[in-house]
């Protein structure tokens, strides 16, 4: 049995068209993709569940604003 391709998915808020470039994330396994939606076939980085949970609560609440 072949593994399923991973289902990709951006943000609603991220448009349509030309303007509509983002960071898309899948459900893998037991980690997130994570990838460019401009350079899908440069391939993607994983991180874990944990570290994603805790990368986006930390930007939510502006631990890495620049």
């Amino acid at each position: 049995m072949t593994p399923a391709e991973p289902v990709w998915r951006k943000s609603s808020r991220s448009g349509s068209g030309a303007q509509s470039d983002c960071v898309e994330l899948a459900a893998l396994d037991d980690s997130i993709g994570i990838r460019d939606s401009k350079n899908p076939q440069l391939g993607h980085l994983t991180i874990c569940r944990d570290s994603l949970r805790d990368l986006v609560g930390r930007v939510k609440v502006g631990d890495w604003d620049l």
